[in-house]
């Protein structure tokens, strides 16, 4: 007997597809068990056994919790959202006469593909990893293999699907997963064939922190962006936090349940009994933000990216809504702060504020920097590539200037890791605005959250020299901490990097304004704000 194996979760729409092309098979010795893995609706299935798990749990906790549950000496898989083709068990069965693992069909090997002999194997679960590759998870102890390049099972493709979740290729990652699947406790997650996150490995360095004895009581609304452990620095102020969190976050956009800390999550702000409301902190979480105004509790609004997000998704009457009633307003940088005054002039700048809402936690800086060892000329880039292409990795090519790529390090590694550069990347476009505020585009208001991370290592910041009145949050603010490698052209780049003493300087200046950089820096004056918002006296 074939056991098939369903794992579900909020799939019951695609349900009646993939039983239907169950029941049509030509091998018709089988068994249905269906692992309903903590759907927000459980599903039920006539015909099959239902084991239905309080929460969920992962994909390899449902496979294993079916796995326990089988009787058959030949396992197989058809998820929810999947379809065989008539004669797909047959197939399979006989490909397994001289094998411990069958598939059929080419391409990345996928879950409705397969077909195993019963094993004591059994699949990695959430605690240890979760990751889109199922020969890490499990397939690739099972061996010898046979295959039939035939398709005998479609593979259907949608937005809901597990892999796209897991992929920041695909407008997921960490939170987008945590969301999804309500996921609790550190994560570790691998996708694409590299890391994602490690969560236990990030947060190690704060598993004892002490919140101080509580003062305020505050929700937090929305998303914290890339450094949510930040928010520790307003619990040792005596913030008592609780969490509201947006449903659709994109991977970087931390949300609860948090890996660190004793924020409470909510799903009815009321049953958090704030104080005062932290609205925060990308385009989002407006509509969050907006749904919380005139409530009763005083809403601070943090706002970091981005106006022109706003306008381009439809929520720009959402944003202006906000910023006109919320009791008081953040922006990441006085450029942006500026840009909506100058757009909206009907509101109050009394109000209006400036500090960047996602810089990292000081502790990141208690590490030992490497040191150098070329030519003035490697550079690194954070990242995704903005703004790069080939034309600009040629030219700098031509002149000597190495970019080296790192896009997985955690927030430990950033100074010995960094610190072996000699300069570090901002965005590479240059502001052309004329100092005309309704001319600025958003590269001109950002201070991108690589800027910090490379002060961190000490590391002076390679940006495009604007115009001398030129609106540039990252030119203003290279300039003012000293280390700006401003440049007008890859020319007089190249000689300003191999002008060792200039650059020297510009390092230690760096080096010098790492704390400034670091939101523990600004946090006392952040819970002033709060508090006036609440009306109590700081």
């Amino acid at each position: 007997m074939i056991s098939v194996l369903m794992p579900v979760y909020a799939q019951a729409a695609f349900l009646p597809r993939a039983l239907a092309s169950l029941h049509a098979q030509d091998h018709t010795d089988w068994e249905l068990v269906v692992i309903d893995d903590g759907s927000p609706e459980p599903v039920d299935v006539d015909g099959a056994r239902l084991i239905r798990h309080v929460e969920n749990r992962g994909l390899g906790a449902a496979l294993n919790t079916g796995l326990d549950a089988a009787q058959g000496d030949v396992i197989a898989y058809l998820p929810a959202d999947d379809v065989f083709h008539a004669h797909h068990l047959s197939t399979l069965l006989a490909l397994l006469d001289r094998a411990a693992l069958a598939r059929t069909g080419e391409g990345p090997l996928q879950l409705v593909q397969v077909a195993h002999r019963r094993t004591g194997h059994r699949w990695v679960e959430r605690a240890e990893l979760e990751s889109d590759d199922l020969e890490r998870l499990f397939f690739a102890r099972l061996q010898p293999r046979a295959s039939d390049p035939a398709p005998t099972s479609t593979w259907t493709e949608h937005p809901g699907q597990r892999h796209r979740v897991l992929r920041p290729s695909q407008d997921g990652g960490l939170n987008t997963f945590r969301r999804r699947y309500r996921a609790r406790g550190p994560l570790h997650l691998e996708a694409e064939g590299r890391l994602v996150a490690d969560e236990r490995r990030r947060y190690a360095p704060f598993a004892h922190h002490e919140p101080a004895p509580p003062k305020l009581r505050v929700l937090l609304a929305g998303e914290l962006g890339y450094n949510p452990e930040r928010i520790l620095a307003l619990e040792t102020r005596g913030c008592d936090l609780s969490g509201l969190w947006i449903d659709d976050p994109l991977g970087f956009m931390a949300v609860g349940p948090l890996a660190f800390g004793n924020v409470t999550d909510v799903d009815d702000w009321r049953d958090a009994k704030p104080d005062v409301i932290y609205a925060l902190l990308n385009w989002r979480a407006v509509p969050l933000a907006h749904r919380l105004l005139d409530n009763g509790v005083p809403l601070v609004f943090h706002f970091k990216e981005a106006p022109q997000r706003c306008l381009a998704r439809g929520d720009w009457p959402l944003l202006v809504d906000v910023l006109a009633r919320a009791d008081t307003v953040i922006l990441a940088s006085p450029e942006e702060r500026d840009w909506l005054l100058a757009s909206l002039p009907q509101l109050d700048p009394a109000r209006f504020h400036a500090m960047d809402g996602d810089l990292p936690k000081r502790e990141w800086l208690d590490a030992t920097p490497s040191t150098p060892t070329g030519d003035g000329l490697d550079t690194v880039l954070l990242g995704r590539p903005y703004g790069f292409d080939a034309a600009l990795y040629e030219a700098l090519a031509a002149r000597g200037i190495r970019v080296h790529h790192e896009q997985t390090l955690q927030p430990h590694e950033w100074v010995s890791a960094l610190s072996r550069y000699d300069a570090g990347w901002l965005h590479p476009v240059a502001p052309r605005n004329g100092g005309d505020p309704h001319a600025a585009a958003w590269d001109d208001l950002n201070l991108p959250a690589r800027l910090p991370t490379l002060v961190a290592a000490g590391l002076p910041l390679i940006a495009p020299r604007g115009g001398q009145h030129e609106i540039s949050a990252v030119g203003r603010l290279a300039t003012e901490l000293g280390c700006g490698v401003l440049y007008e052209d890859l020319d007089d780049l190249a000689a300003q990097l191999r002008d060792t003493t200039a650059m020297q300087g510009r390092g230690a200046a760096a080096w010098g304004a790492r704390e400034t950089q670091t939101f523990d820096h600004h946090a006392d004056q952040l819970v002033r704000w709060l508090q006036a918002a609440a009306g109590r006296t700081p």
